[in-house]
């Protein structure tokens, strides 16, 4: 049986290998993804500066209205909030970082709402 600590180790693993692999710079920063059970948070980083440039997630306040955080439908309007964010800074492409996660449900819904508000990857 795995236990919840090993599952983490894994995916941390997962996600180390990937970032081997994934660097933001500043003219294609990475937008990272990072889900929790309740929650999804997004971020777009450069890795050179080693700054956050703009970040969204289900606890944002204008979200706290709009219902779960853990759900597909949260995990679709945080990716529309996150591409609005990183537009109104002047970045139109990004390197995604799936965070370790497997590229389905809230992950891949965040994804595909930050495509069709405008964030090209």
């Amino acid at each position: 049986m795995i236990q919840k600590a090993d599952k983490n180790k894994t995916r941390q693993k997962r996600h180390m290998r990937l970032r081997n692999k994934v660097q933001g710079t500043a003219e294609r920063p990475r937008l990272n993804v990072f889900r929790s059970l309740s929650n999804i948070y997004a971020q777009v980083i450069d890795d050179e500066k080693g700054i956050t440039l703009a970040a969204a997630s289900s606890m944002d306040k204008d979200f706290e209205s709009k219902g779960k955080g853990g759900n597909v439908a949260a995990a679709k309007l945080v990716g529309t909030a996150i591409a609005k964010k990183a537009l109104e800074k002047g970045i139109k492409t990004v390197v995604f970082d799936r965070g370790g996660y497997i590229y389905h449900g809230r992950v891949a819904a965040l994804a595909e709402a930050a495509r069709e508000a405008g964030l090209e990857f």
